[in-house]
């Protein structure tokens, strides 16, 4: 299985191209859309769109995982991330890929074992887990910790052990 996975944000969206068979899970690619500072949030709205749409087309992912709402103090924050968000779900429900949803907390659990854990360890999981040279920055981090827990939730769903939740 082929998954694209989202870290929405609006200056910095990070996003995963992971293949998955059995146990074995290789990152084809990952990344970050970054936004300049000084570009208007509808031009950044208009970068995450393409870039999704773009890997989208060439890498031809089976559906995409998103990490899900997060609770933000600040209204304005939360209207911010919910448009990065939207850019990158219309990229994805336009060419008619399925979309799962997955709480940060979830994400988390899955990949260290504990959903509390800061983004230092989450990246130092993805690097294990993935025999990354490198550890990814913070943002393509939690794209690739998405993408490890929607390949992990499937194959538990194959095995009828979980149900996978489509938004």
């Amino acid at each position: 299985m082929r998954v694209l996975s989202i870290d929405p944000s609006l200056r910095g969206t990070g996003f995963a191209i992971l293949d998955g068979e059995g146990n074995k899970i290789r990152a084809v690619t990952y990344g970050v859309v970054k936004n300049a500072p000084a570009l208007l949030p509808s031009g950044c709205l208009v970068a995450i769109h393409e870039r999704i749409t773009d890997l989208i087309r060439e890498h031809r992912p089976e559906c995409a995982a998103f990490e899900g709402i997060i609770y933000v103090q600040s209204h304005r924050v939360a209207i911010t991330l919910g448009a990065a968000r939207g850019a990158a779900l219309l990229a994805a429900a336009s060419l008619g890929l399925p979309i799962y949803e997955y709480a940060p907390r979830r994400v988390k659990q899955s990949v260290v074992g504990r959903g509390g854990a800061d983004k230092g360890q989450v990246g130092f999981m993805v690097r294990a887990l993935l025999g990354l040279t490198e550890t990814p920055s913070p943002d393509a981090a939690d794209a690739l910790a998405i993408g490890l827990t929607h390949l992990q939730t499937a194959a538990s769903a194959a095995r009828g052990a979980v149900m996978l939740e489509r938004i």
